[in-house]
């Protein structure tokens, strides 16, 4: 939404700051140990397996880190209804309206050194609302259900694992299959959020409004007194 305020406002309130910082480290620890699950580490030292357990913590830190993030996403689809509008911008991009394919042109017009002076938005701008509901919300989803079919393989025809998603495993072609769509949905992941980091910080030096700050106190403040 574009700004025509010169007012702080407020606009993340403290559980989507909270789910922000959680499911960061969420995903910091999925995308880690599922490297390690698929490539594992030879053992550094000698003896039983058993009576080490590295691997087997590492899917524990995983299994743990995927549950969070599924546990989360319902949170945050919850607080999109009972939250403020800023709340709803994560799963509801407005692509009906005109105006929006504008404004995310004139957003990729700005990363790419073409505008001289950005605008001002109260919340996301058009292209981060666009980027964050294709490469998070849809990408996020994707991992949870891949990740529980196979999940779902450990623990067992019977358990909700299975009963929920193991028609998943049948969808992609098998278990193999599923694995590699599940570790590309991970480097996917990685890519988007390397370039988010890199858009938040850039915008922090560069636009009109305050980034990272109000990711920490949820205000948004502006560089300029201009509409």
């Amino acid at each position: 939404m574009s700004a025509m305020t010169t007012e702080p406002v407020y606009v993340y309130e403290k559980p989507v700051r909270i789910w922000h910082a959680v499911n960061a480290l969420a995903i910091l620890v999925l995308a880690v140990t599922g490297y390690l699950i698929a490539s594992p580490l030879t053992s550094p030292v000698t003896g039983e397996a058993s009576d080490h357990y590295i691997m087997g913590t590492i899917r524990f830190l995983h299994f743990s880190a995927g549950y969070i993030l599924a546990v989360g996403l319902l949170g945050r689809i919850y607080w999109a209804f009972v939250g403020n509008e800023h709340a709803r911008a994560l799963f509801l991009p407005p692509i009906h309206r005109p105006d929006f394919w504008q404004g995310v042109l004139r957003e990729i017009r700005w990363y790419l050194f073409l505008e001289k002076v950005p605008a001002k938005h109260v919340g996301h701008n058009p292209l981060a609302a666009l980027a964050l509901f294709g490469f998070y919300v849809v990408g996020a989803a994707f991992m949870i259900v891949t990740g529980f079919a196979l999940y779902g393989e450990g623990t067992g025809a019977g358990s909700w694992a299975w009963n929920g998603f193991h028609w998943v495993i049948a969808l992609f072609g098998g278990s193999q299959n599923t694995h590699s769509w599940h570790h590309l949905g991970m480097w996917f992941m990685v890519c988007f959020i390397i370039i988010h980091v890199y858009v938040v910080v850039r915008e922090d030096k560069l636009s009109r409004q305050s980034m990272l700050g109000t990711i920490a106190t949820g205000w948004r403040t502006w560089k300029d007194d201009q509409p």
